[in-house]
């Protein structure tokens, strides 16, 4: 296992301050503690058992296993929007990550995002799945440069039960419009129409190793096609001084529309801009953009 100090040099040679290698992602092996992923997939259970609560956090369900009797761990995919609880925030702040993520986007972070992401067995394989996409396309901010993800594996993860895949060097592309392809039933899962022939790598990972990206980087995951789990805990970070845009009239339009209704019907009414910023939690350095909210005054 390489020392931090390895680690931080190798992210640096890997994105520079351009972000510009051939591959637009970077994997480290082992480098979240074992101990740490179980502390987080009891967290994870408790949640889906009803032991405890789960707060702030967002609760989804597969929609194929809500027609049978599944429960617990067997029907829930994810809890997003964990920046607000106590445990699972612990990765979001873990340093071995956030010091690899400052040496990418600057020393100011801010995590923008929060998933604990489970593929139970029995799922059908369009609502196991993740077709490919670029996760910029949910982000109202900018450059793109200056956000970046993490993804690390809570257990053995290869094609069979549902690993990443991405497209080497597709960060060096634009964005490209999204929606909802053929299949696909999951809310918000949009993805990029018309490449589905383009080649893909699979990134098989071990419990720990940590993986980051660029946003433009496109990627998806697999189904789980065996009778176990697969369990992935992922954040994306981004500077705190990125500016924010205004997507209407592009082709993050559609999202931003989706994601408002959804946060309108959970009697939550806020632009997409400012939902962004409540659910964004400051990890590294000074405030700056994200924290800096809009008055209804």
């Amino acid at each position: 296992m390489h020392s931090p100090i390895i680690y931080r040099k190798m992210a640096i040679l890997c994105f520079g301050t351009l972000l510009a290698p051939k591959n637009g992602y970077i994997m480290f092996r082992n480098l979240v503690s074992p101990e740490s992923l179980d502390e987080y997939r009891q967290h994870f259970l408790d949640i889906c058992d009803g032991k405890v609560k789960g707060g702030h956090t967002t609760t989804m369900k597969d929609l194929s296993l809500m027609q049978t009797e599944a429960k617990g761990e067997f029907l829930i995919n994810k809890i997003q929007d964990f920046l607000y609880d106590d445990i699972l925030f612990k990765y979001a702040s873990d340093r071995a990550v956030v010091n690899i993520v400052a040496d990418i986007i600057g020393e100011n972070v801010t995590a923008v995002h929060s998933m604990l992401i489970n593929k139970p067995p029995d799922a059908d394989q369009d609502t196991s799945r993740h077709p490919l996409h670029q996760d910029l396309h949910y982000f109202p901010f900018r450059p793109a440069d200056k956000i970046c993800a993490s993804w690390t594996a809570m257990e053995t993860i290869d094609e069979r039960n549902g690993c990443l895949f991405a497209v080497p060097g597709s960060h060096r592309d634009v964005l490209y419009p999204h929606a909802y392809p053929d299949n696909v039933k999951n809310k918000a899962y949009h993805g990029v129409q018309g490449l589905d022939k383009v080649p893909t790598v699979n990134l098989v990972m071990e419990k720990g190793d940590t993986v980051f990206f660029h946003p433009i980087l496109l990627h998806g995951s697999g189904p789980n096609l065996t009778k176990g789990f697969r369990k992935a805990i992922s954040v994306h970070y981004a500077n705190s001084n990125c500016d924010f845009i205004d997507v209407r009239g592009t082709s993050q339009q559609n999202i931003a529309e989706e994601v408002e209704g959804m946060a309108k019907r959970r009697g939550f009414p806020v632009n997409f801009e400012d939902l962004w910023k409540y659910k964004s939690r400051l990890v590294n350095g000074e405030p700056g953009n994200f924290q800096n909210y809009n008055s209804k005054l």
